[in-house]
């Protein structure tokens, strides 16, 4: 809980006492009263109002009511007996207990610091890829429209100073289609700050920057991995972040408009469902060639002024999540720009189940989906597909350059994003949630920096002490020389 937030659940106790156990008295009366409306709006202007605390404003509203009366209403002696003021104890205590509960469940937390050298700008762009149609639209006449940001290092000294960006409201959209649960119940995320800045100059300590992009899982949004996101900048990349019109929770443009997940239609086979994320993911594999080209033309002519001759496009990267770890796959698979790629419990739907890669490839899967191969476990993951066990097996068998297969154990799906950090209560049961989020993040630039900038990272050469949940997997982890 946030400090205010204490102060408010502190008041509302020691008003409650007074009003319950003290006798009447003007002073005390006003004193406490005036510390509810003290901390109250200190609380409202600082921190901001949060679902969580409703429970506690609730008390706090009925606790001033009772205090401007005893002030401005006549007095009248009554006695209450123990009972009634137990019960009421109680009735407080818990309500107010509610809000801690509440709040400690999905917490206002501090994001981990990145550990490389650079401070963090970004810019986002509105791009329209003319050549295609947009398919999902029901305007025939509609462009495939998608949304990206772009991340890169800056120096510190640039940064210090600026405001911080804040997560955007589109996360709890996405955790609110993924788990089911109501978006205004993260609401406060708009609230917790990350170590981006805006429109800061990029870092000019290199004469270029690799780059790396990032693809989302389905129903979710470019903000959903900001940890591995900074982690990278960090260390002197250049991240794009790609929104997937229609299968991210929430696209909104600088009009207003806004495009929404498009849920996928039942099929009565797997086969058929099977053939539909084949032509999903190659949807979004021409959104990833697209940015690609876009940036692209950037390094020769940039109109935003920012990247013109910056953009190292000899080492590109590419990194996804679910489906975009699905995307990053299949992007390897058809266009031989991208350098090497992480796939985080993605599937493989498209020509990279057929011929493998040749590109260095990394695979991380939770230890739940790992037992789901196992064929005497009989209620699989929940992520598990038909497909999915003689897919992986033909990628990893036919990449012909290094392969790493880690199974990563305490992790549910979406550990792999922020979700450890927004609920660890519900989501990282088994795990420091900070230790969590340090997995995914320190593999993830471990790979690119061993494969995108040559230089030999330990972390890839077995499991370590620092991450015993990590393990290697002896049949697809394999070196080409």
């Amino acid at each position: 809980m946030r400090a205010l937030e204490v102060m408010v659940i502190v008041v509302i106790l020691a008003a409650a006492a007074g009003v319950v156990f003290a006798k009447r008295n003007r002073r005390l009366d006003t004193v406490l009263l005036a510390g509810i409306v003290v901390v109250g709006l200190l609380h409202g202007l600082i921190d901001h109002l949060r679902i969580q605390m409703v429970p506690a404003y609730v008390i706090a509203v009925i606790l001033m009511v009772v205090l401007l009366r005893r002030l401005f209403m006549p007095y009248k002696q009554a006695s209450s007996s123990w009972l009634k003021k137990g019960l009421l104890s109680i009735i407080i205590l818990g309500v107010s207990g509610l809000s801690v509960y509440s709040s400690l469940l999905l917490p206002v937390f501090t994001m981990p610091e990145p550990t490389g050298n650079y401070a963090i700008g970004t810019i986002s762009r509105h791009l329209t890829d003319e050549s295609r149609t947009e398919t999902k639209s029901a305007d025939p006449d509609a462009k495939r429209e998608l949304l990206i940001n772009v991340w890169y290092p800056v120096d510190q000294s640039v940064a210090e100073g600026k405001p911080k960006e804040h997560y955007p409201s589109e996360v709890g959209e996405a955790i609110s289609l993924v788990f089911g649960i109501p978006k205004q119940l993260f609401s406060h995320v708009t609230k917790i700050s990350t170590h981006v800045v805006e429109g800061a100059v990029l870092s000019g300590k290199e004469p270029s920057y690799p780059i790396v992009f990032f693809s989302p899982g389905i129903r979710s949004t470019r903000f959903q991995s900001m940890t591995a996101i900074e982690e990278l900048v960090s260390h002197g990349y250049i991240v794009v972040g790609i929104d997937h019109s229609y299968t991210s929770a929430k696209v909104t443009f600088e009009d207003g408009r806004s495009i929404l997940y498009q849920a996928d239609p039942d099929f009565p086979t797997s086969s058929e469902l099977y053939d539909y994320n084949v032509e999903g993911v190659g949807i979004r594999v021409a959104d990833t060639r697209f940015v690609l080209d876009t940036i692209t033309a950037w390094n020769t002519k940039d109109p935003n002024g920012l990247f013109e001759g910056k953009l190292d496009l000899e080492r590109v990267g590419i990194f996804g999540h679910s489906y975009g770890g699905a995307t990053t796959a299949e992007a390897l698979a058809q266009d031989k720009r991208f350098k090497a790629g992480v796939s985080l419990e993605g599937g493989f739907w498209g020509e990279v189940a057929h011929r493998g890669l040749q590109q260095p490839f990394l695979y991380m899967l939770t230890g739940g989906t790992a037992k789901s191969l196992d064929p005497a476990i009989t209620n699989k993951d929940k992520v598990f597909f038909d497909e999915f066990e003689s897919d992986l097996d033909s990628v990893m068998t036919k990449s012909t350059n290094d392969t790493y297969y880690l199974i990563v154990d305490h992790f549910i799906h979406q550990s792999f994003t922020e979700i450890a950090l927004l609920a660890p209560s519900l989501f990282a049961k088994e795990i420091d949630p900070v230790h969590n989020i340090d997995i995914t993040r320190s593999y993830v630039t471990a790979f690119f920096d061993q494969y995108l900038k040559g230089e030999h990272q330990v972390l890839l050469d077995g499991p370590s002490a620092k991450y015993p949940e990590v393990a290697f997997d002896g049949k697809y982890t394999k070196k080409s020389n």
